[in-house]
């Protein structure tokens, strides 16, 4: 269990104590996989992508997470549940890791659930956050981006919501051809390493009319005025409330600041990175690395060769 962040003389008291993980996605991409289990809930490795995302957010300080979720998605309720049959089960044979394993979950954070109902895009669950979240300052971390345990990415981002106030938002450099995938920021420096002063913000704009190729990733440290402005923000692009024009009215107030990020980050919501995100994890795990990897660098081995290599990597996965 990854044991919540605990303050200390040099580290200040956060005022930030409150995440919220939109989680109402239909999964379309997933599809069948996603029919009838939410997207949140496919496996990486061993646990479900969502759990990665609380843990974040246990590991950086904030108790309390805020599911915002949709129709089909009570297997996100039960995950974060304690499971009574399961766990007498398993404490009868003395398996004390996989007792761990299942109650970890519940004991992260306290867990809260709230139904988007309508699907009117990522301004509009986070809108619907508004009572749970009342006049405090709060985190919203997307299920689809995974930042690996080892970086501490929202951690520094609680630190600068600290000292400048306002909102903050999570950037990351990436090439040209890709910011039309992305909300794109417009940047001024602050002469703080690796923090700028976010000036403007355009959702998924082409290579020629982005300002920049800084792309907000799924990580966001939010002040309470959000929400007024969500409140009379027009539905835009694919007729959804977008939390980028949002962003970009505080962002002319001159109250939003960014953290650039450079480390490790899984993109979960295309099935192509979903493999390589599996693959990278499980990788790194020191109980299945050196197995994995060693069968992983015969299977690729295999491929090297024409079509007899291709058939030997079929019967490889076959097996």
């Amino acid at each position: 269990m990854i044991v919540p962040h605990s303050s200390t003389e040099s580290t200040p008291v956060r005022t930030v104590r409150k995440a919220v993980v939109p989680a109402a996605g239909l999964g379309t991409r997933f599809l069948p996989a996603t029919k009838a289990t939410p997207k949140e809930m496919l496996p990486v490795v061993d646990k479900p992508a969502i759990q990665y995302v609380v843990e974040e957010a246990a590991a950086a300080g904030l108790d309390d997470v805020l599911m915002v979720t949709g129709r089909h998605k009570r297997a996100i309720e039960d995950h974060f549940d304690n499971a009574f049959e399961l766990e007498q089960t398993l404490a009868a044979k003395g398996d004390t890791v996989r007792l761990d394993a299942v109650r970890d979950p519940a004991r992260l954070a306290s867990i809260h659930h709230i139904r988007q109902g309508d699907p009117l895009g990522l301004g509009h669950a986070v809108l619907c956050a508004r009572r749970h979240v009342g006049d405090q300052p709060f985190a919203v971390l997307l299920g689809d981006d995974l930042i690996d345990p080892r970086e501490t990415l929202l951690s520094r981002m609680l630190d600068v919501r600290e000292r400048h106030a306002g909102s903050v938002v999570a950037l990351m450099e990436v090439p040209e051809e890709q910011i039309h995938l992305y909300g794109c920021a417009a940047v001024q420096p602050t002469g703080e390493d690796g923090v700028v002063r976010v000036t403007g913000l355009v959702e998924k704009p082409s290579s020629q009319q982005a300002p920049s190729r800084y792309a907000v990733i799924g990580r966001y440290v939010l002040d309470p005025a959000v929400f007024d402005v969500l409140e009379r923000t027009e539905p835009g692009r694919g007729g959804e409330i977008q939390l980028t024009d949002a962003l970009q009215e505080l962002a002319t107030g001159g109250t939003v600041h960014g953290v650039v990020f450079d480390g490790l980050r899984y993109d979960t919501g295309d099935k192509a990175d979903y493999l390589r995100t599996v693959v990278r994890l499980a990788c790194d795990r020191p109980d299945l690395g050196p197995e994995f990897m060693a069968w992983l660098k015969e299977f690729v081995g295999s491929l090297a060769g024409s079509g007899a290599g291709e058939e030997a990597g079929g019967r490889r996965l076959a097996a």
